[in-house]
């Protein structure tokens, strides 16, 4: 076989977007006024980088 496979590629791109829709569904019930769902909407979006920033700021204190 020759051929490049990207199976690997969108099993991970589909793991991906699973973990976006949830994120959006645990930070949109968390909201309360329209500034903080406009924030869900962005946190669902980045919630990997969130996620990492969250880890890293309970283990410095």
């Amino acid at each position: 076989m020759s051929g490049n496979s990207n199976a690997g590629a969108a099993g991970g791109g589909a793991i991906y977007g699973l973990g976006i829709f949830g994120a959006w569904v645990f930070f949109w019930q968390q909201a309360d006024s329209f500034w903080e769902y406009l924030l869900a909407i962005v946190q669902g979006l980045f919630w990997p980088a969130w996620m990492v920033y969250e880890v890293f700021a309970a283990l410095a204190g």
